[in-house]
């Protein structure tokens, strides 16, 4: 984990939340359509739904923190272990 104490400001949080909220509901649409034994295709698509809403919310937060914590850090020393801790989290992202 990060060192960096990030704090994100009170309109980005409230959406970031929001988002988190839906995912959330989704996970939990799967595990009551798993109990009401619902057909596997209609289940896998609700899959496929959390999968994309979890990757538009990493985006997000990819952007946040390119643009808030790398562009603005105190200096280019930083600027650097910041895009390394980043660049370490995204090649487990991809995996």
């Amino acid at each position: 984990m990060s060192k960096h104490a990030h704090v994100h400001p009170p309109d980005q949080n409230r959406v970031l939340r929001i988002r988190l909220r839906k995912i959330s509901g989704q996970i939990a649409a799967i595990e009551r359509m798993i109990g009401e034994d619902r057909d596997c295709t209609d289940v896998l698509t609700q899959v496929v739904s959390v999968r994309k809403a979890l990757k538009s919310f990493a985006e997000v937060i990819i952007q946040q923190h390119t643009r808030e914590c790398i562009e603005h850090a105190t200096d280019s020393k930083e600027s650097q272990r910041r895009l390394r801790e980043l660049l370490t989290v995204l090649k487990r992202y991809v995996e």
